[in-house]
């Protein structure tokens, strides 16, 4: 087997693959071999049908099979032996290896097409100044982290008139024509918010009633869709057909939702029992909560400028062409059209890629164990707190870090995380930092740009 490239230019090659029958018959026998022990035709006994027929029937079939093992191998071992960075994958030349002669050659020829990554330096000085945003608490941001605690953890409350917040139990019942209630139809327990009901007579009729008191309504001009209509009738939403006209709902209970109060209850839920004992104790665990949250958003804008500004700086060439034929042969759903509107996107992150990938070998940047299991155990610690989990132990953690490792996918992403954090801290280290006080408000603004 012979195998060639040819340089078109600095960014795009092309390799070829010269096949003789040596390199591919050996195999094709033994397959052919082993199918012969297998095969079951009629008219002969098991594994003695002549090879003849074997070779007749499966022959061409599997010698394509095997030459493409070994044009696979030898393309694959060609671009390692020769450290060849490439971009992609080597893409057939259609017409050189699609129109083969099977039944009449012997010995084939197959073209390849590489796009190759190109030769850049990272030159990083003090000169090179990123902007780190330092986000002011106000009492705004302040109120808003405590008043999502006080819902969190906040109940309903029976009331004894309707407004126009309230959720409301009672039975509700289809009318007849005549407005007589059938009986047969009536469901107990029923729940009715006030809120998401569209026709404002009927909310308006609802407002100050009392338990025991009704209100008819026509339940498609008073429900915005069939989600809320299957809810309050108890039923499924495929069994909503023909259900229309009027219904009568008769309130049992009002129910009102309560915040909680700012008191020892709502300090030992938050952060656990006793760590807590005052309010005063609790504001400055918010705001160190608060300050917290504020840094993680303020790096990762730190983390995403410094990211930028490297791209921008580090100017280099892609096999453009070449990537695009790329993506549109191994991604058989992608259009042209789709092609166009996110190709400036996908060169980004292909050049942050290479950057990356440079920086991290001249600095010997490597994913350890331990940077997977903590990263891990990050990602899991933020997950708990979501759910309102804030004391998890440390061995908790662990165990569904490891458990998250053990996803082929989690695993990819969290390493490639691990990377992008090691190799953003060494380019931050070798940059000027400028830091600017902002409001919440300016800061969102950054992203809205």
């Amino acid at each position: 087997m012979n195998i060639t490239r040819e340089s078109i230019d600095d960014l795009n090659a092309l390799i070829t693959v010269q096949v003789e029958k040596s390199d591919y018959e050996e195999k094709v026998n033994d397959v052919l071999k082993d199918y012969k022990k297998k095969a079951n035709i009629k008219g002969f006994r098991p594994g003695k049908v002549p090879f003849g027929l074997i070779r007749k029937m499966y022959g061409s079939n599997v010698k394509l099979e095997e030459i493409n093992k070994v044009v696979s191998d030898r393309l694959h071992d060609y671009i390692t032996e020769e450290k060849l960075e490439i971009l992609g994958d080597p893409l057939p030349k259609t017409d050189d290896n699609e129109n083969i002669g099977l039944e009449t050659q012997d010995d084939f020829v197959f073209s390849f097409e590489i796009g190759l990554a190109p030769e850049f330096e990272v030159k990083l000085s003090g000169r090179n100044k990123v902007p780190y945003y330092e986000i002011k608490i106000d009492g705004k941001l302040r109120n808003d982290f405590l008043d999502n605690y006080r819902r969190r953890y906040g109940q309903y409350e029976q009331a004894g008139e309707v407004s126009e917040d309230d959720l409301l139990k009672g039975d509700i019942v289809k009318l007849s024509e005549e407005g007589v209630a059938l009986d047969e139809t009536l469901k107990q327990d029923s729940t009715m918010s006030v809120k998401v009901i569209k026709d404002e007579e009927v909310k308006k009729e609802l407002i100050g009633s009392k338990p025991g008191d009704y209100v008819e309504f026509d339940i498609r001009k008073s429900f915005p869709n069939e989600h809320e209509i299957a809810g309050l009738l108890q039923t499924e939403h495929d069994k909503l057909d023909g259900v229309d006209g009027k219904y009568r709902f008769t309130i049992n209970e009002i129910n009102r939702f309560k915040m909680a109060d700012v008191n020892q209850e709502l300090f030992d839920r938050v952060y656990g029992e006793g760590k807590v004992t005052s309010e005063e104790e609790f504001m400055k665990l918010l705001d160190e909560e608060i300050r917290n949250n504020l840094a993680r958003e303020s790096e990762y804008r730190l983390n995403l400028d410094a990211r930028n500004m490297v791209i921008d700086k580090t100017g280099f060439d892609l096999p453009e062409e070449f990537l695009r034929r790329w993506l549109l042969r191994t991604n058989k759903e992608l259009t042209e059209e789709q092609l166009e509107k996110d190709f400036a996107n996908f060169l980004r992150d292909l050049r942050w890629q290479l950057i990356r990938n440079k920086i991290a070998g001249e600095k010997d940047i490597k994913v350890e164990e331990e940077d997977m299991i903590n990263e891990a155990k990050e990602f899991t610690r933020l997950q708990f707190q979501q759910y309102g989990i804030f004391n998890a132990g440390d061995s908790q953690l662990e165990s569904y870090a490891r458990e998250i490792l053990k996803k082929e996918d989690d695993y990819r992403r969290i390493a490639d995380k691990i990377i992008d954090d090691k190799v953003i801290k060494k380019i931050k280290e070798e940059i000027k930092i400028d830091t600017k006080e902002v409001s919440t408000e300016e800061f969102n603004k950054l992203f809205n740009k």
